[in-house]
Formats: structure tokens, sequence, C-alpha cells
């Protein structure tokens, strides 16, 4: 147990040691034996009674309390993993998403919130650059990799969705051909 006031796991730390984990648990589920099923049903029960105990913290604390736990981001993700989060997914998602813009619109594009759908979360993307005659919007390698942080950091902090459908923008409509004031004006003789 550590003591009062000890060092905490860097992100980095606490990063590596999730990736270490999933190493362990999948090299478990893959050996056979009872060893094994009594290992992973022991792994199970702890992170049980480790979610029971995170949901009865999430009951103590106040309002405040309960936001700043949540945006801490290995907390937020164990509350999402444990379904105790105080927030619903489409506020979550949508978080992710403004976090997300002032990235993209460094890269001339913007993306915005849309809502959601069942289960699909719905944003709406623009690129820049590149959206001229014949090359259309979106469709260049960068708007893939938009897209793919959008919907990563969407699934991250909301996976109860199932999906994150990118609506497109609309090309501005062309303006309007001009039109002589004295056509307007003038009536045909009669």
């Amino acid at each position: 147990m550590a003591e009062a006031g000890a060092a905490r796991l860097a992100d980095p730390d606490v990063e590596a040691r999730l990736a270490r984990l999933d190493e362990l648990l999948a090299g478990l589920e893959s050996a056979p034996g009872p060893t094994t099923r009594s290992a992973t049903e022991a792994v199970g029960l702890l992170t049980e009674v480790y979610g029971e105990a995170l949901a009865r913290v999430m009951d103590h604390a106040d309002g405040q309390l309960a936001e700043r736990l949540a945006d801490d981001e290995l907390l937020g993700h164990l509350l999402v993993l444990h379904d105790v989060h105080p927030e619903p997914a489409e506020r979550r998602a949508a978080r992710a998403v403004e976090r997300l813009r002032p990235a993209v619109q460094e890269r001339g594009g913007d993306v915005e919130w849309a809502g959601v759908e069942g289960q699909v979360a719905r944003v709406r993307m623009t690129s820049g650059g590149g959206c001229g005659s014949g090359s259309g919007c979106g469709a260049g390698a960068g708007a893939t990799d938009v897209t793919d942080a959008v919907r990563e950091a969407v699934l991250a902090v909301a996976p109860e969705l199932t999906a994150v459908e990118p609506l497109t923008a609309a090309a501005p409509a062309p303006p309007p051909a001009f039109v002589p004031l004295a056509t307007l004006t003038h009536r045909g003789a009669r």
C-alpha cells in the first residue's frame, strides 16, 4: 500500500502498465487449464470490487468533486468502464469534439458536434484547401486522418456509442448570377 504523499505514476507510466496488463491478460486467456480460468476469474472479481468502490466514491462526491474526478483522464476512463460516469455519453462525446476542434482548424478544416442518433455520434466536418473543382471536400488523406482522430476521441470517452458518422458540410451555394438593374425595372412595350 502506498504511503501518504507517495509519488504518483506519470501518465506514460500508467499507459505502459496498461499495455503490459493487456499483454498479460491476452497471454492468460490463450493458455488452457484450470489455473488460467482461476486467474482470469480473480482478475474479473477484483475489477468488479474496484468498480464498486469507485461507484461508492462517486455516490459520496458532491457535484464539483465528481466533475473533477471525471475530468481526470485515467479516472474518467475507469468511470466509463464501470458505468458510473456522471455525464451522459452524448455530453462526453461533444466535449471530445470541442477539444479536437482547434487542431482541426489549424489544418484548415473544422469539426462540429451534431448530436447522437440512436447509438451513433454525428459530427459535421469540413476540410480546408483542396475543396476546389473536382477534388471533393474531405476526399484527401488528411481528411481521413481527421475523421479517424475524431472517431477515436469520441469512442474513447463514450464507448457506449457504436459508431461516429461524419457529416460533410455541403459546398456553399454559388452566388446568384448578375442581373442588371435596368432589366428588372424596364417593362417591355405593351
